[in-house]
């Protein structure tokens, strides 16, 4: 008749209960999702007794019922999760700290060496044995090690996410399976890659297909002032993916401003904007020590609709405010990345491979000249982890991996001149991309001084 009815009979133990006199593994992101867990979880724990509790009764949905005396409780918690739950615990919650006193971290990476390599074998090994797989050939162990490399982009060490590394052993195991293999071999494990990569790639094909039809505008061959190719990445969910992105500078008399077109359109996030503040001390350090700057600068993403953050592109825009400055053409076969500090200094970026790879389908699917290629940050050498299609190009000299420290080294390879190196006085020679900068600036600031004393005669 609609009556709710109960007794001591349908009292369950929960989990803590359970794991009385033992230790109890939770995921701190279940807990928390969850408010009255997680209090009854602080409450036990600081009483070491635990209480039967009827939360339908609570919400007052239940009918009433004997109450069990509380336990006596022995019980070690273990939480595990990521940086921002513990991160929000020990802010916000003034007794975490007191109930969880003891914090461990656990790396998701480790360095390569014969040993860990030896380990990464016996894990295949393992897996194979367990799940019923079938054995690794030594290429196909290195292969499955190479993944791990590239997971973290590094050459020095191997990735600790096995979920993924599994993964990957048991899709290897299906293509040799459809082969009629009786082991897994190299050939089966880049299969793997491949089909994974393809399942994902929609977008990125369909973002490929701008560049060939010209509905995005890039240039891979010849020489433009003040126009570079930049280097962007997409991430879609654990797929990640480079492009080249134009970038355009147009300097002109003015106040001492940079005009960054996405900041002004509110497409850029702090970091970008504070990449491209970066580029007014670097100015300043090298062309005003004798004279003041005068001069304006705009600065654009061409075709770009959506945000910009990320200062991977700063150096980029450098180079095309220097180029726009000094009238000389850039080479439009390289494409930049790196960031850049207020010394010149180039500096290490993230998504170097996908950078790489991305311009150089690119070029591929344009065609390939010999004169194309990539300049990176110096300190990004060690993450170069590429697909065997452009370390193959790179060693037919075919397409061409730079590295750089400086801006000084970047802009004599882009453009193919000497940047120049300042007298005592500070002036550069008139046959460097530096010199005819300094020409340039002070051609301004003497107009802008002559446009002065005009008005102030005209005044008078």
């Amino acid at each position: 008749m609609g009556t709710l009815t109960t007794d001591f009979t349908m009292v369950q133990s929960g989990a803590l209960l359970q794991a009385n006199g033992g230790f109890l593994i939770m995921e701190v992101e279940s807990v928390m999702a969850h408010s009255r867990v997680w209090d009854s979880l602080k409450r036990a724990l600081q009483n070491n007794k635990l209480f039967i509790e009827d939360m339908s009764r609570e919400m007052g949905l239940g009918a009433a019922s004997l109450r069990p005396a509380p336990i006596a409780l022995d019980v070690k918690v273990i939480l595990l999760g990521g940086y921002e739950p513990f991160r929000m615990l020990q802010n916000y919650d003034a007794k975490f700290n007191k109930l969880f006193k003891v914090r461990a971290d656990f790396d998701y990476e480790v360095e390569r060496t014969d040993e860990t390599v030896f380990l990464y074998a016996r894990f295949i090994a393992r897996v194979c044995r367990d799940e019923g797989l079938l054995p690794f050939t030594p290429d196909g162990v290195a292969a499955v090690v190479e993944y791990g490399e590239k997971a973290i982009e590094s050459k020095s060490k191997l990735s600790l996410k096995f979920g993924s590394v599994v993964g990957v052993i048991k899709e290897a195991d299906y293509w040799a399976r459809k082969a009629s293999a009786d082991r897994v071999s190299a050939e089966h494990v880049v299969k793997a890659f491949a089909e994974h990569r393809f399942r994902y790639n929609l977008y990125e094909e369909k973002i490929h297909e701008n560049y060939l039809d010209g509905t995005i505008m890039i240039d891979v061959a010849g020489a433009r002032v003040g126009q570079v190719n930049a280097l962007a990445v997409h991430q879609l969910g654990e797929i990640a993916f480079g492009r080249p992105s134009r970038i355009t500078a147009e300097t002109y008399m003015g106040e001492p401003e940079i005009v960054n077109i996405e900041r002004e359109s509110k497409l850029s996030g702090k970091t970008h904007d504070k990449g491209v503040l970066i580029l007014t001390g670097y100015l300043g350090r090298t062309f005003a020590q004798c004279y003041p700057l005068s001069l304006a600068i705009s600065l654009t993403f061409e075709q770009s609709y959506g945000g910009i953050d990320g200062d991977s592109a700063s150096s980029t825009e450098l180079y095309a405010i220097l180029s726009s400055l000094s009238g000389i053409p850039i080479r439009q076969g390289i494409a930049v990345t790196g960031s850049v500090n207020q010394k010149g200094q180039v500096q290490a970026i993230g998504g170097v491979n996908q950078k790489i790879e991305g311009f150089f389908d690119v070029c591929c699917s344009k065609g390939l000249t010999g004169d194309q290629g990539v300049m990176i940050p110096s300190a990004n050498v060690k993450n170069l982890m590429l697909k065997k299609s452009v370390v193959d190009a790179v060693r037919q000299k075919r397409f061409t991996i730079w590295q750089v420290s400086t801006i000084e080294e970047g802009i004599e390879i882009l453009t193919g001149r000497p940047a120049g190196r300042p007298t005592s006085e500070g002036i550069y020679p008139a046959d460097t991309v530096y010199g005819q900068v300094q020409q340039k600036l002070k051609t301004f600031l003497q107009r802008s001084l002559k446009l002065t004393a005009q008005k102030m005669t005209s005044v008078t």
